[in-house]
């Protein structure tokens, strides 16, 4: 069963932005104006810290992709210095194995 309500009662229950010219009074136009002030600041507030906390996740996710990239620049610096050992060690020993086209 649905309850008759005035649209203008549910007008004012729910919050946002109200046309403020359609007010006769100054009192009444002024307090309309103070009430969109009012929603607008609270909705910057909550973007604002809606958008920090983004941002702040997004630096500590770049932290740790930092993090892993150096991580992986040493792996591969420290591959590259083992396989250039082994190139030496094979040098010291008497050569290369012989190459597939050198064994024909």
């Amino acid at each position: 069963m649905l309850l008759p309500t005035s649209v203008e009662l549910r007008a004012q229950d729910i919050p946002g932005i109200e046309i403020c010219t359609v007010e006769k009074t100054m009192e009444r136009r002024t307090s309309c104006l103070q009430s969109n002030v009012e929603f607008l600041q609270k909705t910057i507030r909550k973007l604002s810290a809606d958008h920090l906390q983004k941002l702040d996740a997004a630096n500590r996710q770049i932290e740790s992709l930092k993090a892993t990239v150096a991580s992986l620049q040493k792996t591969v610096a420290d591959l590259q210095a083992a396989q250039k050992q082994a190139a030496d060690d094979l040098k010291k020993k008497g050569g290369l194995p012989p190459s597939k086209e050198g064994a024909k």
